[in-house]
């Protein structure tokens, strides 16, 4: 067994209940000082649900919980700070419209004057606490809004940093950065162990966490599984735990040299757009194929699915549907012919989170249910209730607001809009993002089945694996251009990408 810190953090038969949903089932959970602990678990299997207890975004229903020995039962997160506990979450935590640094300190602005608030000294501060975490490239007196969603992130990580928690709750986060965000996080992680502090990471990336954690804790549908430390980190067994049986088989396509149609049905010419996020781009998609697309943060990848689907503005050149010879220039054009968008910003840009299930998955298919001026509420449910069991979306009912689905399901719900208009292009932007082992498989094997069904679809990903894994052909960006393409093969490796990427 691995060396034990202090213990830290205690819950003893923790329970929580979403109506009918049973969310915790009575969990007793350690955390100890000097490590990280890593807490793995399939969409909805609690790990969200213990960590947002214990930092007071929510009580329990039953159960007791203990922080450095002491009964814990925080009202809320600024409680849950107050008493040592700082938790990062999966989603977007900044408030918009109002700056970088008055997000830094908000609540905090009498540091800065009791009567007029300084906003100089403020932005000053705020600088000095960016770049305690390594973020040097961010403007404390720019609007929130406009930073892309990675630097969102880091200026929440950043914050939370700054209020100095004893235990430091990473909820999904790495999801949302790139591989440089992703170090910066993976550091302040490693010297919270090394300050002797305590750090609970929850993620779906079973090999980073195998790589970054000190212990890692399986938690399936709201019961405690087991805990392992690192000497006994096994991928197989583990799998096995969060699953409850065995993980047979890869998670991407084994067939190699496919050839791929000559038809071309989306047309991209010296597309620029906005910031120089791409620059005189180029590309042809292809019927029934997977055209990936994968870069450095900033590359304008994220802002090259934005642009074919006509929800970024293009400044020169223009994106094309062939079979009509059309122009796409907003999303209302791009969906009446036949395209699709899964946006990376699912909570933000994909989802009404305060709307129903059922509704998202209807919103993007009015026109399609419509008969005449009517829509027909035989019609709507069947729709509905075919996505919700075709994508295996678990939910007390299609009525079931979204705000409350886990990750993975949010992310079917998505999926549902489009599959559910029956798309002929599909613009997946990092479509796994936030999502379990078990979904993960499911969409791989939804996309390949659209695939072979002749649908094109475009694959925007940071996970250089999933590229490899499901894609024809590979598209590198970097600074808004291509900068090398790679076709579908049993040899192409990771390697041969980084080379074209940096």
């Amino acid at each position: 067994m691995a060396q034990r810190g202090e213990l830290i953090l205690e819950t003893r038969k923790l329970t929580k209940h979403f109506g009918p949903t049973v969310a915790l089932n009575a969990v007793d959970f350690k955390i100890y000082r000097g490590q990280i602990t890593g807490l793995i678990g399939e969409n909805g299997s609690g790990k969200s649900t213990i960590t947002s207890i214990a930092a007071g975004m929510q009580p329990p229903t039953s159960g007791e919980m203990f922080f450095k020995g002491q009964p814990h039962h925080p009202s809320s997160m600024i409680e849950g700070i107050e008493c040592g506990i700082g938790m990062i979450v999966q989603e977007q935590g900044t408030v918009p419209g109002i700056s970088v640094a008055e997000n830094i300190f908000l609540g905090e602005e009498k540091k800065f004057g009791k009567v007029l608030i300084s906003r100089r000294k403020m932005q000053e501060e705020a600088r000095k606490v960016l770049e305690n975490i390594g973020l040097t490239n961010v403007d404390p007196a720019a609007p929130i809004e406009s930073l892309n969603m990675q630097d969102r992130k880091l200026v929440e990580i950043a914050k939370t940093v700054y209020m100095k928690p004893e235990m430091l709750v990473v909820d999904e986060t790495t999801t949302a950065l790139s591989q440089s965000g992703r170090e910066i996080i993976y550091d302040i992680m490693k010297k919270m162990r090394d300050d002797d502090k305590a750090v609970v990471f929850i993620s779906h990336d079973l090999e980073e966490l195998m790589e970054i954690c000190d212990t890692l804790t399986v938690l399936r549908d709201g019961n405690f599984i087991a805990t392992l430390d690192k000497e006994d980190f096994d991928e197989d067994l583990i799998k096995k735990y969060m699953v409850g049986r065995e993980m047979t088989g890869d998670y991407y396509r084994s067939d190699y040299g496919t050839p791929i149609s000559d038809e071309v049905v989306l047309k991209v010419d010296d597309v620029t757009t906005g910031e120089g996020m791409l620059m005189n781009f180029s590309m042809e998609l292809h019927k029934g194929e997977i055209l990936g697309i994968g870069g450095l943060s900033h590359c304008g990848m994220h802002e090259l699915g934005k642009a074919c689907f006509g929800e970024t503005p293009v400044l020169r050149g223009t994106v094309t549907h062939v079979a009509s010879g059309e122009k796409i220039t907003t999303a209302l054009n791009a969906m009446k012919h036949g395209l699709g968008y899964v946006s990376k910003d699912r909570d933000k840009e994909a989802l009404v989170l305060t709307e129903s299930i059922a509704d998202n998955i209807v919103s993007a298919g009015y026109d399609k249910l419509k008969k005449g001026i009517f829509l027909m509420p035989s019609d709507t449910k069947k729709y509905v209730d075919k996505q919700v069991k075709d994508l295996s979306i678990k939910c007390a009912s299609v009525k079931q607001d979204v705000q409350y689905l886990s990750g993975g399901n949010k992310q079917k719900v998505v999926f549902g809009k489009w599959i559910g208009r029956e798309c002929d292009i599909l613009i997946l932007d990092c479509p796994t993002r936030g999502v379990d082992i078990g979904v993960k498989a499911a969409m791989y094997a939804l996309i390949n089945e659209m695939r072979l069904a002749g649908k094109s679809i475009i694959m925007i990903s940071e996970e250089m694996a999933e590229l490899i894994g499901m894609c024809d052909r590979l598209l590198i960006l970097k600074d808004g251009q291509q900068s090398g393409e790679f076709f579908r093969s049993e040899d192409l490796n990771e390697n041969d990408i980084i080379e074209v990427m940096i």
